[in-house]
């Protein structure tokens, strides 16, 4: 049986990691900064999954995000219009991140949230210092060493 998918307003990229490839659900509203992220990310090997809209899953005590085949490979860039990029149909996320133009702590504590009844932990994250990628990377390498707390 195929599992539900639920649509969910986000970009996700993802990076292949010592675990496999470990996806980034990138949500915030409607020009926050989702897709010039995700570009951002791929000019450091990343991969798109689906930019603005994937549809998400859960299956085996994990969180998957896959691309609508009608947006398969393509993204919008602000200034130049949909353009064409490599992607991967699907991923395992490992990570959301919930973009904000408020202050951000510098050692915040962890947080989760359930989707699809799976926990993922997220970070917020402003997205408009240069560093914003790299912070991006940094926390999906540190969270594939959390341990998730107990529902």
């Amino acid at each position: 049986m195929t599992p539900a998918r639920q649509p969910v307003h986000a970009s996700v990229v993802t990076a292949r990691t010592s675990q496999g490839w470990r996806g980034v659900l990138i949500q915030g509203p409607s020009g926050a900064g989702k897709s010039d992220l995700a570009l951002r990310l791929m000019q450091n090997g990343w991969r798109l999954v689906g930019d603005d809209w994937v549809e998400v899953f859960a299956c085996r005590g994990a969180l998957y995000a896959t691309v609508p085949d009608t947006i398969a490979g393509r993204m919008e860039v602000r200034g130049v219009g949909i353009v064409s990029r490599p992607f991967r149909p699907s991923t395992r996320l490992a990570l959301a991140l919930r973009l904000t133009r408020e202050p951000v702590e510098r050692l915040p504590q962890p947080t989760w949230r359930v989707i699809e009844g799976v926990l993922l932990p997220q970070l917020d994250l402003d997205p408009r210092p240069a560093s914003a990628a790299a912070v991006a990377a940094a926390a999906l390498h540190a969270v594939s060493e959390m341990a998730p707390p107990a529902l």
